[in-house]
C-alpha cells in the first residue's frame, strides 16, 4: 500500500512538472502582449533545468519499469531542446558576439561602466559605494534612486563631475554620474510622463564623442503594466534613435526583459548593435535574493565598434538586482571582425506595428 501511495505521487509530481514545463515553453509563442503570457519570456533557463532534472529522474527509478509514461519524456526532450536553444547562445561553448579588447589597447580608448538597480528602499548605500570606490568605473548609472540615494551617493561628486540627475520615488528614479564630459545631454519621458530616460554624448578620454542612452521602461506585472506593450515600444524607440547615430553607441540600463525575448531580440535586428554576454554567460542580475528564479534584467549593448575588456556582475549590495561591470574599448578598425545585424523588411515592419501600439496605450508620445 505504501509502495502504491509513493508511486502514486511519483506519477503525479512528473505529470505536474511535465504540464509546467511544456505550458512555460509553449504560452510564450502566443503573440499576446498581455503580462500573463509575457511573463513566461523569462523562466527558459528555470524550465529547461526542469526538464534535465526529470529526465534524470526517470531515468534513475523508472525507465525499466513502465513503457506508458514515454509521453512525458517526449514532452521533457521537447522542452530540453526548445529551452536549450533559446539558451545556447549565452553559454561559453557558443561563439562570442563581442571580441575580446586587444591586450595593447590604449587606455585612452577604454570606457567603462558600473550600472545598478538600486532598489529604491534598500538602505545599503555603503556597499555600492564600496563598489564604485574598487572598481572606478568612468560611468555610474542608477535605477530606482530615488532623493535619499541621490544624498548617499553625494560623496561621489568628486570624482564624477558630470552629473543627470532624475531623483523620483515612484521606483523609476534614474542617475547618471560620469568622470567623462557630456553633452547633448536629454532627458525624455517617451511614453509616460512619469518613466524617464536618458540620452547624452560622452567625450572619451582619447577626446571620441560616443552617444549614450539609458532606459528603464516599466515591466508587464500586475500592480505596474497590464501589457508589455509599452515597454516594447519604448525599447524600440530608443533602438530606431539609436541606430541613426554616427560613431559608437551604447544602450545600458534596467530593459525589465530578458536577453531572448522576442522584443530584446528584434531591438538587436534593428540597432545592429551587439550583446556582449553572447558566448560568455547569462550574467543573471535578478532576483539577487532567490537563486532559482533568476534572469538577465540589466543589459548594455553596443555598436560594433567596441571591443569588450571585462564584464562581471559584482557582489549583492541588498538589492533584489546585482549591479554589473563592464569595460568596453574603442576599436573601430575592427569592425569587420564583429559585423552588425542588418534589420529587413520584416524587421522594421515589426518594430513600427509595435511601437504605434505602445504609443496608443501611453496616449500618445510625450514631450522632452
Amino acid at each position: 500500500m505504501k509502495k502504491k501511495v509513493i508511486r502514486i505521487l511519483g506519477w503525479s509530481l512528473f505529470g505536474i512538472l511535465a504540464l509546467v514545463a511544456i505550458s512555460a515553453t509553449l504560452i510564450p509563442i502566443i503573440p499576446s502582449k498581455a503580462w500573463y503570457i509575457r511573463i513566461f519570456d523569462y523562466p527558459r533557463l528555470q524550465t529547461f533545468f526542469i526538464s534535465i532534472a526529470a529526465l534524470a529522474w526517470y531515468g534513475i527509478f523508472y525507465f525499466k519499469k513502465k513503457k506508458w509514461p514515454l509521453i512525458f519524456i517526449s514532452i521533457f526532450l521537447v522542452v530540453a531542446v526548445v529551452q536549450g536553444y533559446k539558451a545556447f547562445p549565452y553559454t561559453p561553448l557558443s561563439t562570442k558576439q563581442v571580441k575580446w579588447s586587444a591586450k595593447d589597447s590604449l587606455d585612452s580608448n577604454n570606457i567603462s561602466f558600473l550600472i545598478s538597480n538600486v532598489l529604491q528602499s534598500n538602505s545599503s548605500y555603503g556597499l555600492l559605494l564600496k563598489e564604485i570606490k574598487t572598481l572606478q568605473p568612468d560611468i555610474v548609472i542608477t535605477t530606482e534612486t530615488d532623493s535619499a540615494w541621490q544624498n548617499a551617493l553625494a560623496s561621489i561628486h568628486v570624482k564624477y563631475k558630470y552629473r543627470v540627475p532624475i531623483p523620483l520615488g515612484n521606483t523609476y528614479g534614474m542617475h547618471l554620474y560620469s568622470s567623462l564630459p557630456l553633452s547633448e545631454t536629454q532627458v525624455r519621458f517617451l511614453l509616460e510622463p512619469d518613466i524617464p530616460s536618458i540620452r547624452t554624448k560622452v567625450e572619451m578620454k582619447s577626446g571620441e564623442i560616443i552617444s549614450l542612452f539609458i532606459v528603464h521602461p516599466r515591466p508587464p506585472i500586475p500592480g505596474e503594466d497590464d501589457d508589455s506593450r509599452e515597454r516594447d515600444a519604448e525599447i524600440l524607440m530608443v533602438g530606431q534613435e539609436a541606430r541613426k547615430e554616427k560613431g559608437g553607441v551604447i544602450v545600458a540600463g534596467d530593459f525589465n526583459d530578458v536577453a531572448w525575448s522576442e522584443t530584446t531580440e528584434l531591438f538587436q535586428e534593428v540597432t545592429g548593435f551587439l550583446d556582449p554576454r553572447r558566448g560568455r554567460g547569462f550574467y543573471n542580475t535578478y532576483h539577487a535574493k532567490y537563486p532559482f528564479f533568476r534572469w538577465p534584467l540589466d543589459h548594455i549593448f553596443h555598436s560594433n565598434h567596441f571591443t569588450i575588456g571585462k564584464i562581471e556582475r559584482l557582489e549583492s549590495i541588498n538589492s533584489d538586482h546585482f549591479p554589473m561591470f563592464i569595460k568596453l574599448q574603442y576599436e573601430p578598425l575592427r569592425k569587420n571582425e564583429q559585423p552588425p545585424v542588418s534589420p529587413d523588411d520584416d524587421t522594421r515592419e515589426k518594430t513600427e506595428k509595435t511601437i504605434r501600439k505602445g504609443k496608443a496605450d501611453a496616449g500618445g508620445p510625450r514631450g522632452e
